[in-house]
């Protein structure tokens, strides 16, 4: 369980300092991402440069994990996500979920879940 709380906190660090590749290489190639700005998904390491890529022009999100359970292959995070616009302006301050499968040690599908009432 330890090494899935490493996993995850590293994986959002890397989201947060903006290294895509490196979490990109958590993924598998054909990974099926929710896109939380347009809703749909965006599929592929290239698809999801390209959201993150689109998203960073936009929005300066921070997401923090706070905790992590797993059943199996599938992974519930609960995490808390500042977005600012480009000017520094609060845009969302809330606590949902995060679910993740994985295929293989790496993630091969995103959702996100229900926001968390304090």
């Amino acid at each position: 369980m330890n090494h899935v709380k490493t996993f995850f906190e590293e994986l959002y660090k890397n989201f947060n300092e903006r290294n895509i590749d490196a979490v990109v290489a958590h993924t598998t190639e054909d990974v099926k991402w929710a896109n939380g700005m347009e809703g749909g998904y965006v599929y592929g390491h290239s698809g999801l440069k390209d959201y993150w890529t689109r998203q960073f022009t936009l929005i300066n999100p921070k997401v923090t994990p706070s905790e992590v359970s797993v059943d199996g292959e599938n992974a519930k995070i609960k995490i808390h996500q500042i977005f600012h616009d480009l000017n520094g302006h609060l845009l969302q301050d809330k606590k949902l979920f995060h679910h993740f499968h994985m295929h293989h040690n790496k993630i091969d599908r995103f959702e996100i879940g229900d926001e968390i009432a304090d």
